[in-house]
């Protein structure tokens, strides 16, 4: 995390300037960044909060109904229920970091590298299964079109393989979660402890900084990326569409335009901050004080931000799937008559037992076959 990425040194001075021409700016000078963690201290707790109760809430029903429905019917369905599952577990790591923003890390440090390393693996995995998402639903038009006869990627992404394809992506977030689990310390700073990651001398710049690259490429390029192609795709298909089928596609193009729109809105300004402090670890381009904590606290604000992604994934993918809410109602309607028999248990037990030995001669003499209660 970037509000967790910080040095001891970071908290009290910014980066010497290593021009010749001095200053009394140039000089490495007292950096005091209370205001900023008094800052962290009051917003992130609140936005970690919403955020966990909007976000348990969707993602919970949709990992329910599918739980429900055993058998998933397709790759979305697939990748839907291991993206929520993702979604969960990041957001289950959020009150550990909003007791750490308010009153520092209190829980040793076997916690804090399960905790770093499970918020960077289920972070970069929601991603990179947005990105098959998108890759899926592109292929199912291709074949609706009679065009995935030949092609190895139709061949890859079938139901048989899914388990196969959700293992690669897990892995690939497991790796670059690795680093955290492994160098993730609890260290005194600032009259608190904090969990941060503490890279070896030889890796401090250049190390931090290609990890960071690569969770921008497989966090957001990459599925940036695709879903720019795969959709841009879907939506020249949907363009010659006949004239009466109008407001169906006109309803699928906003869908495709809201989805790719909340995730350039929502991960853009997080990701394009990751590539600057990662160029700033390694050329040093922040040498004032004032410009440190601007940096950190809208480090603060777009991290956030990105958070709300898992919050806005079932009401994106989803609730707006003809497949999940056809489940969705099959639970529903099934709760409701589970209902209605325990109100009817309540209110006529005496029936209740009638019916209850009334099917236990139907089970005990199968020749009855004109029985009824």
């Amino acid at each position: 995390m970037t509000i967790m990425d910080v040095s001891e040194e970071d908290d009290y001075f910014y980066h010497e300037n290593i021009s010749f021409n001095f200053s009394y700016d140039d000089y490495p000078a007292l950096c005091e960044k209370a205001d900023v963690r008094s800052f962290a201290a009051l917003f992130l707790p609140v936005v970690y909060a919403v955020c966990l109760v909007l976000g348990l809430a969707g993602n919970g029903l949709v990992v329910a109904v599918y739980a429900y429905h055993k058998r998933l019917k397709t790759m979305t369905d697939a990748f839907l229920t291991h993206l929520a599952v993702a979604d969960l577990l990041l957001l289950f790591t959020l009150p550990f970091w909003a007791a750490d923003a308010a009153r520092g890390w209190e829980l040793g440090e076997v916690v804090c590298k399960m905790v770093s390393a499970c918020y960077t693996v289920n972070f970069t995995c929601c991603m990179m299964l947005l990105a098959c998402i998108s890759l899926d639903r592109y292929l199912a038009l291709a074949r609706a079109q009679g065009r995935g006869q030949s092609g190895r990627l139709q061949s890859i992404f079938s139901r048989r393989h899914s388990w196969r394809i959700c293992f690669v992506v897990w892995m690939t977030a497991f790796l670059l979660g690795l680093p955290d689990l492994i160098l993730s310390e609890v260290r005194w700073s600032s009259n608190r402890s904090v969990c941060l990651a503490i890279y070896p001398a030889s890796l401090a710049r250049e190390g931090k900084a290609a990890l960071e690259m690569a969770e921008v490429l497989l966090g957001f390029l990459l599925p940036l990326l695709v879903m720019v192609v795969c959709y841009c795709s879907v939506g020249r298909a949907l363009k010659d569409l006949p004239t009466e089928s109008r407001g169906k596609k006109w309803k699928s193009l906003r869908v495709l335009l809201t989805v790719v729109g909340v995730f350039v809105v929502t991960q853009l300004p997080y990701n394009v901050l990751k590539v600057y402090r990662a160029m700033d670890s390694v050329y040093a381009l922040v040498t004032h004080c004032g410009t440190s904590k601007v940096l950190d606290q809208a480090a603060q604000l777009t991290e956030s931000l990105a958070l709300t992604h898992c919050c806005l994934n079932p009401l994106l993918y989803a609730f707006v799937g003809s497949s999940f809410r056809q489940h969705m109602g099959k639970v529903v309607k099934k709760f409701g008559e589970m209902r209605r028999q325990r109100r009817k248990r309540r209110e006529n037990p005496l029936e209740d037992v009638e019916m209850e030995m009334s099917f236990n001669s139907h089970s005990a003499s199968q020749e009855t076959n004109t029985f009824s209660i």
